[in-house]
């Protein structure tokens, strides 16, 4: 594909790479698919960066887009130092566009994810880093913030087909008062709210970016809530 040309979609080799790639996780088979993977994950991909963060930019006007590996594009190796599975790659493509001046994974942003048979759309913050915890949890008992916080959730959690998660420990943290209106949300380790469907139609034309920024919008308070607090 050319460098300048517009984004039309995934193709049905997309979808298939990963789906054979999970019965076939090893670096040989992944060599020999190369440039299966180049040209209709990567090729696409990138495309869809730019014309996802230009979109974006209407509600996120600081978002940052980079159609690079290790930038937007999640890359697909996995860590296996410390993981009892030896697998070398993900079979999903993980894409982030996220607004701040923190580091990408510190930031509030828009996610994108496939893992066949299955599309992810979330936005928010999937882990929030330890030493802004405490800022966060102040903030969900702020009575101005904390009411905020409240609202945005219940009408996020009103819609149908969203799904707000980010809930980890099992108690209110110490020092929290337990009866406390937004208890549940003290304790959360992320804050976010997600859109999971079955691959769609529109996956495969141009029509991906306003499927996804359709879902994306309606969850943009909850984004906005973020920035506030940690941009």
């Amino acid at each position: 594909m050319a460098d300048d040309a517009a984004f039309s979609g995934f193709t049905k080799e997309t979808v298939r790479f990963f789906t054979v790639l999970r019965k076939n996780n090893s670096k040989e088979w992944f060599d020999r698919n190369r440039e299966t993977y180049d040209r209709h994950v990567m090729a696409p991909a990138k495309l869809f960066v730019t014309a996802m963060g230009e979109k974006l930019e209407t509600i996120a006007p600081c978002v940052v887009a980079v159609p690079k590996v290790n930038k937007s594009i999640f890359r697909i190796n996995r860590d296996t130092r410390f993981s009892l599975d030896p697998s070398p790659y993900k079979t999903n493509l993980g894409i982030y566009f996220w607004d701040g001046v923190r580091p990408r994974m510190e930031s509030s942003g828009f996610y994108f994810h496939l893992e066949p048979p299955d599309l992810w759309i979330g936005v928010g913050m999937y882990m929030i880093p330890d030493p802004l915890l405490g800022r966060f949890r102040k903030a969900v008992v702020d009575p101005k913030s904390g009411a905020e916080i409240r609202k945005i959730k219940a009408a996020i959690s009103a819609m149908a087909g969203f799904s707000f998660g980010g809930e980890h420990y099992k108690r209110v943290p110490a020092g929290f008062d337990p009866a406390h209106p937004n208890a549940a949300l003290l304790k959360h380790k992320g804050l976010y709210a997600s859109f999971e469907s079955k691959i769609p139609a529109e996956f495969f034309s141009a029509r991906l970016v306003d499927y996804c920024f359709e879902r994306y919008e309606p969850l943009a308070p909850l984004h906005r809530w973020l920035m506030k607090l940690f941009g």
